[in-house]
């Protein structure tokens, strides 16, 4: 009898040094309530990052323009428009590394070097303004490759206690509906981030570049709305889910 008081006591001593655990037998809360709470947002990007591919050309009866002269060109078109070298860098060269360029160069004189470039832009008024001063024969592709903003991290965590929020909310009138009253938070399950555009890809079109494959103006504004700036690229669209589990009392 007494070694058999001696396992329930040792039983007894295990769950309640296990109460905030769940295991069998020893949860603590007879009754609770699992809720999803769930918060969404949209932002006009500022952020907006271009890739630009230039290549060396040569037309009927003229010299070949160099690719030397082409990079001097663009970069100054670059800072005539108003933007920094930090938002300027070299994403390829020709697809080889600089010696291998040169290699080839020697073995036949009339490759058509090229080099590409990732830009990031604040808005659309200043890719239009760069687009408008490009050479259209050496430029070969303007595309957008993603878009994101500079406040994304705030963002993320506004809507994660937005959705922590309506997760309470909704807890509170389905106990009510009841007779039962929400206790404290047991649980909290953060899911995976789930974002439709952190990243948003697309085609930008001037009319000044006939050769490139783009988008009009106009079918930009769709996407996003009319700012001081100028016609604004596509909405980001952030959500972001969390359940709950809260214990009923």
């Amino acid at each position: 009898m007494k070694k058999i008081s001696l396992v329930i006591i040792a039983v007894a001593i295990t769950c309640l040094l296990n109460a905030q655990n769940t295991q069998p037998g020893c949860f603590p809360f007879p009754k609770t309530i699992s809720v999803t709470g769930s918060a969404e947002m949209e932002v006009i990007p500022d952020e907006i990052y271009v890739q630009v591919d230039l290549r060396e050309y040569k037309k009927k009866g003229e010299e070949k323009k160099e690719l030397d002269k082409i990079k001097t060109d663009f970069l100054a078109n670059c800072k005539a428009v108003g933007i920094a070298d930090s938002n300027i860098a070299v994403a390829s060269y020709d697809g080889y590394n600089l010696s291998s360029i040169w290699r080839h160069r020697k073995k036949d004189p009339d490759l058509l070097a090229s080099i590409t470039y990732q830009l990031k832009f604040s808005n659309t008024k200043l890719i239009d303004e760069l687009v408008n001063r490009l050479d259209d024969d050496a430029t070969s592709n303007f595309s957008i490759t993603r878009t994101s903003h500079s406040k994304i991290v705030e963002f993320r965590k506004q809507l994660k206690i937005m959705a922590v929020r309506a997760a309470k909310e909704k807890a509170l009138y389905l106990s009510e509906s009841v007779n039962e009253k929400v206790g404290e938070a047991i649980t909290i399950v953060e899911p995976e981030e789930s974002l439709s555009s952190d990243v948003l890809s697309g085609r930008y079109k001037s009319n000044s570049l006939a050769g490139v494959n783009v988008l009009s103006m106009k079918e930009q504004s769709s996407y996003g709305g009319i700012a001081e700036g100028g016609i604004d690229y596509r909405k980001i669209k952030l959500r972001f889910e969390v359940k709950i589990l809260y214990a009923l009392k």
